[in-house]
């Protein structure tokens, strides 16, 4: 029988283990949704030269989202290196957390398949859902939410012995987790404070999910001194919500179709929880587990992952095994067969994505400052040699711009994402959007108005190859021709520089 002890070790170990095979060989590689993780690159650049998300440029998540590849940059100077060790450095902090919430509230042989899982959702270079080959850092910041989230409703469980400091460590782990979903992406942040209002309302929980709360609300007024963006971070969030916050019913029917299955393993397992404890608080607890995790999925972008039916798992599995009747012996070995195939599968996206990046293997993507952020084909049925070209336009943008000598000023891009600052190691435009994502954060109807997008630009790399340059051609085209024209042309980008000098 493996020790009480055992588990925070063993979750340590492949805490450890997995920011080693992330971060260690200090290069990104993707082969999928290259144009999102030129999102985070620029941001971490725009952050090294002094800007503030919020601030100085529009973006519906949050902070952390950027700081955490800034940091990565920081520590390795390398763009490459920018998420991958960011990211480890992410994955450290989760373990330590990890090791805490499940070796005081799981059986050893729950904690560590649930820790296993958690961290390795967290580690994984992939959209979840995705294909082990469609490596990609493209919205990590879901992952990031997923994993604290799961490890703070698995807080719903008091501590099987409360040890030394409990419940210090219970309050500072419930509101750093709190604290990391609210500053990557506000729909997580949201559910976290509201099962943690629902802790508060649970006898021998309340004192803790009281501190928590006031510990967020502390850090948060903390961080606002620094950072004196929420005001329009939250105004940016609402202008997305205008464009893109609307799924609906068939959403959520979606969702729950493609979840199915995790969903019936989910009812097993919460069932026999509740055939043995009888209790309708828990009840409630696996019904939020359900509606939370639905809603979030249906505003994601992936395809698998209802994280919290798994989080949930965990604490029915405990019920099971604290109860020691006739179920209790097998409960381990059924919560392992729900959470290993994912881990499993993570684990080898993982591997392979460290095996590439020290193999040094894929193309860079064509500008100096990408030198270490490194694209490859693996498997592509359907891209059709679409992200190719996308990609390899950089490099004879970036030549065009170098011809026109070091009077370029502030570059932008008209497409989803502007890789040519950070790319050629240029100063970013201020008062700009991150992104622009056609229907997402952009519309006919909803968009920067064109005086504020460009007030800071001196030139504009118009792509023969974009995202959806057409699109935005369409809102932005006019404004461009009349304040800027034309100086090179190529067979990938039209340049335009500014007619007049900024004001």
């Amino acid at each position: 029988m493996m020790r009480q002890a055992t588990a925070p070790v063993l979750i340590a170990l492949i805490g450890l283990s997995c920011a080693l095979i992330l971060g260690a060989p200090g290069r990104t590689i993707t082969s999928a949704f290259a144009n999102d993780v030129l999102i985070f690159l620029d941001g971490a650049h725009r952050i090294s030269r002094g800007q503030v998300p919020n601030r100085d440029f529009h973006t519906a998540l949050g902070p952390l989202v950027y700081l955490i590849p800034a940091a990565g940059y920081w520590i390795t100077g390398s763009l490459g290196g920018a998420l991958p060790v960011g990211m480890a450095l992410v994955i450290l902090v989760f373990t330590l957390l990890a090791a805490h919430v499940l070796g005081s509230r799981l059986h050893p042989l729950l904690a560590v398949p649930v820790g296993a899982f958690l961290i390795l959702l967290l580690a994984v270079p992939i959209n979840l859902g995705d294909r082990i080959g469609a490596l990609s850092f493209a919205m990590f910041y879901n992952r990031i939410g997923w994993a604290a989230l799961g490890l703070l409703v698995i807080m719903y469980l008091p501590p099987l012995v409360p040890r030394p400091w409990q419940e210090a460590r219970d309050v500072l782990c419930a509101a750093a987790l709190t604290l990391l979903q609210l500053y990557s992406k506000l729909t997580y942040g949201a559910v976290a404070l509201a099962f943690l209002v629902f802790l508060a309302v649970i006898p021998g929980q309340r004192r803790r999910a009281a501190l928590a709360l006031a510990a967020v609300l502390a850090a948060a007024a903390v961080a606002e001194l620094f950072w004196r963006g929420t005001a329009s971070h939250l105004a940016d969030l609402m202008e997305t919500a205008r464009i893109s916050g609307g799924r609906g019913t068939g959403a959520l029917i979606n969702v729950t179709l493609r979840n199915f299955a995790d969903l019936a393993v989910f009812a097993l397992i919460a069932g026999l929880a509740l055939w043995q404890e009888r209790s309708l608080r828990d009840a409630v607890f696996y019904a939020g587990c359900v509606a939370a995790g639905l809603l979030i999925v249906s505003q994601n972008a992936h395809n698998w992952g209802v994280i919290t039916l798994y989080a949930g798992s965990a604490v029915a599995a405990q019920r099971l095994v604290g109860s020691a009747g006739t179920l209790s012996a097998a409960t381990p070995l059924l919560l392992l067969a729900f959470t290993l195939p994912p881990t499993l599968y993570h684990a080898s996206a993982l591997v392979l994505h460290g095996a590439l990046a020290t193999a040094n293997a894929g193309t860079p993507l064509g500008l100096p400052g990408f030198r270490d952020v490194r694209y490859t084909r693996l498997w592509s049925a359907g891209d059709h040699g679409f992200s190719r070209l996308y990609v390899g336009s950089f490099a004879s943008g970036g030549q065009a711009l170098q011809r026109l000598g070091p009077d370029i000023g502030r570059v932008a891009t008209l497409d989803f994402v502007n890789p040519f600052p950070a790319g050629l190691g240029l100063p970013p435009p201020r008062g700009d959007n991150a992104w622009l994502h056609w229907n997402r954060n952009v519309s006919a109807e909803h968009h920067l108005p064109p005086a504020q997008l460009y007030r800071d630009v001196d030139t504009i790399m118009e792509p023969r190859i974009g995202i959806n340059s057409l699109q935005l051609r369409g809102i932005y085209g006019s404004f461009i021709d009349g304040h800027f024209v034309p100086v090179l042309k190529t067979d990938d980008w039209t340049i335009h520089m500014r007619k007049e000098p900024r004001p």
